[in-house]
């Protein structure tokens, strides 16, 4: 059987992000506003006149319009284009890293293995989390609002992929030795027989992803608390608190926790120049959520890897 060419994959990758974008930027015009993202068509909000399939091809249409509607020529905020384009490249980068995988595996075209099954699954849910992260950076951006639409439902899919995850394990991978355990034998004849108290790898994976979920929004949940107790008034939204539980459904603790650091970092630089250009003061509220929906794609994307380069520091 003839294998399509890896180029083949990489441009359904872009096209489907695009696609996939241009149904995010109708999430992110409708879910702060509590409207359906199925009904009605996507219009002008100048206007109000329904847009035209030919109008609402993702970036094309925008670039050929000269981001300005067509009937009332009023501009097209330039985030719709940059979603777009955003997330087709996100799913170029999650489709490269399949085959990536794919390739160190094997030669491609090869036998499809449970190690591939997992890799997809690995990869799909990158993509997953990519939509959900870019499209919560721009709503919380224009609106200081997190939906649940995207976060709660986030949590889900990403412990339902974790469970599909362990299908694909074989006999004794990812399993977990806790201790060893002694019994001795009283019985005349018998000795000392040892063995191993451990986790399988389905029970490591599963437990494991619970107690990132739980452990990463309790440390949220801990510096709102400890804020409202210090300051006496809100400092940080629960929204924040169930997108790092979000993050770490999809990635880990770990992970979690490189995003949480970038992401809190990237706010602190920006929170630094608002003050020193006058902008803000002590009581300015900032988007932390879209930082730390940044700090999310940063660690999907070299969070294992500073991981790992900090553990052997430590050897």
């Amino acid at each position: 059987m003839t294998v399509p060419p890896v180029w083949l994959y990489q441009i359904a990758g872009i096209v489907l992000g695009l696609l996939f974008g241009s149904f995010l930027n109708v999430c992110i015009a409708r879910l702060p506003q509590h409207e359906s993202v199925v009904t009605p068509r996507s219009r002008c909000p100048k206007c109000g006149t329904t847009i035209r399939w030919y109008d609402n091809m993702p970036v094309l249409s925008w670039l050929l319009l000269r981001g300005r509607c067509r009937e009332c020529r009023a501009p097209i905020a330039w985030h719709y284009p940059l979603v777009e384009f955003g997330t087709g490249a996100w799913f170029w980068l999650c489709v490269n890293t399949s085959l990536a995988a794919h390739s160190r595996s094997h030669d491609f075209g090869g036998s499809f293995t449970d190690n591939d099954a997992q890799q997809l699954i690995v990869s799909f849910s990158l993509a997953i989390l990519g939509f959900l992260l870019i499209g919560l950076m721009v709503m919380d951006w224009q609106t200081l609002h997190l939906p649940d639409a995207f976060t709660l439902t986030g949590i889900a899919i990403g412990f339902f992929l974790i469970c599909t995850q362990t299908l694909f394990l074989g006999p004794t991978e990812g399993q977990v030795r806790l201790a060893n355990h002694h019994i001795t034998l009283r019985a005349p004849g018998s000795g000392r027989a040892e063995g191993n108290l451990f986790l399988t790898g389905t029970e490591a994976l599963i437990f494991g992803r619970i107690a990132a979920i739980c452990g990463a929004a309790l440390i949220l949940l801990l510096i709102r608390w400890g804020y409202k107790a210090a300051r006496k008034r809100e400092g940080m939204g629960l929204g924040d608190v169930k997108l790092i539980a979000m993050i770490a459904a999809f990635l880990g603790f770990s992970p979690a926790i490189v995003a949480l650091f970038a992401g809190t970092l990237a706010a602190s630089v920006y929170g630094v120049v608002l003050l020193a250009r006058g902008r803000a003061n002590g009581l300015t509220k900032l988007a932390f959520g879209s930082f730390l929906s940044a700090g999310g794609l940063f660690a999907a994307l070299f969070g294992n890897r500073l991981i790992e380069m900090y553990t052997a520091l430590l050897r």
